[in-house]
């Protein structure tokens, strides 16, 4: 292995990528004057800080640390994926006084839903990516409506943009808000999915949140006079062979 492939993947670089990025967040977060807009339903549920499970596109999930100021840090944990960047965000989030749990969202795998219901069952409210970790870009996976119904508890989607930023040009069109900006937090309607929901319910259900976080990604957006980003295209054979193996 190369000498730079090590030290990329050492302890020591990792810390110091999360030390870095938590800093960051803090410091956006502290310097954008913030809005905040929802649903009086949305609300209830937050003002009781009821076990939700929010969902927010890949690319805002640094702006997300904001919206959660709803919930004490201790109850709040972020699904992470388990490779290496993974560990490196684990880290930054960790820093920032939150929760993780390891596991990825895609194709609702088993072992990330049984973590979730466990947490869920435990008072803890989760925060997960349904896009991630890899694409495609605003589109949602099953994994958030399959744990759903698992649990019985409320999915609310939410997102966020800020006046001032850098958009990245990778899968999921990274957003990096940038300090002394305007920023605004938009909260969706909740997404309650039966137990006994069948299997064309729950796709009406993903359908139903992709649909959400995209509408208010756009608004979000365009509060701020940017252009809307638009969701990564897709082949409907491979979207439907890849939600028949979810």
């Amino acid at each position: 292995m190369k000498l730079s492939k090590r030290i990329l993947r050492s302890a020591f670089f990792q810390d110091l990528s999360a030390r870095l990025i938590s800093s960051y967040i803090s410091l956006v977060r502290s310097t954008t004057r913030w809005e905040e807009r929802m649903p009086e339903e949305t609300r209830r549920y937050l003002d009781q800080e009821s076990n939700i499970i929010g969902c927010f596109w890949h690319a805002r999930m640094i702006m997300m640390f904001h919206a959660w100021k709803h919930s004490d840090r201790s109850r709040f944990h972020m699904l992470i994926s388990a490779h290496r960047d993974g560990r490196v965000i684990a880290k930054s989030i960790e820093n920032l006084g939150f929760k993780t749990v390891e596991g990825s969202s895609r194709r609702g795998g088993a072992s990330a839903l049984v973590t979730l219901k466990r947490t869920l069952d435990k008072g803890g409210a989760i925060g997960m990516t349904p896009d991630g970790p890899k694409g495609p870009r605003m589109r949602a996976k099953n994994g958030a409506v399959k744990a759903a119904q698992m649990t019985g508890r409320p999915i609310l989607p939410v997102t966020g943009s800020v006046s001032f930023r850098k958009v990245f040009n990778s899968w999921d069109r990274f957003l990096l808000p940038l300090p002394f900006s305007r920023g605004v937090i938009l909260w969706g309607t909740p997404i309650l999915v039966e137990r006994d929901a069948s299997k064309e319910k729950l796709e009406l259900y993903r359908q139903q949140l992709e649909e959400q976080l995209n509408k208010l990604t756009a608004e979000a957006d365009q509060t701020f006079g940017h252009a809307a980003i638009a969701p990564q295209k897709i082949d409907p054979k491979i979207e439907k062979q890849e939600n028949a193996r979810s």
